[in-house]
């Protein structure tokens, strides 16, 4: 059974860096066969796609909303996926989910397309 775990969500104040972790166990598939992604969620909003990544040739995509302050990164050899945040805004705060489908070569920014979810880390930014 795939399971996902994040860590690394907290509150801090807006201009400020925070990073996500999310690790990746219970699974026979290796980890590089995995399109992993970052979504969020705050109360009464669906939940919206931050970034993926593919591993067949480190590609990786962003939100117009996060694009030059996020980055998504991966380490295959520690099943772990990572979301820096910098210069946050109050506007980023929301429930961090990781996600993933086995999908080696493609990912997608729609959320019912992924088979597998975390529970969520909750990042709150203060102005």
């Amino acid at each position: 059974q795939v399971r996902l775990v994040e860590s690394g969500g907290g509150s801090v104040q807006a201009g400020g860096s925070l990073r996500l972790s999310c690790v990746l166990s219970g699974s026979g598939v290796p980890y590089d066969k995995y399109c992993m992604a970052w979504f969020r969620q705050v109360p009464g909003k669906e939940r919206e796609c931050v970034s993926f990544f593919i591993s067949k040739g480190d590609v990786t995509r962003y939100a117009d909303f996060v694009k030059g302050r996020f980055t998504i990164s991966q380490d295959n050899d520690k099943h772990t996926l990572y979301l820096d945040m910098n210069t946050v805004e109050p506007d980023d705060t929301g429930t961090y989910y990781c996600a993933a489908r086995e999908s080696p070569i493609s990912c997608s920014f729609m959320s019912e397309w992924y088979e597998f979810w975390g529970q969520g880390t909750q990042v709150t930014v203060s102005p």
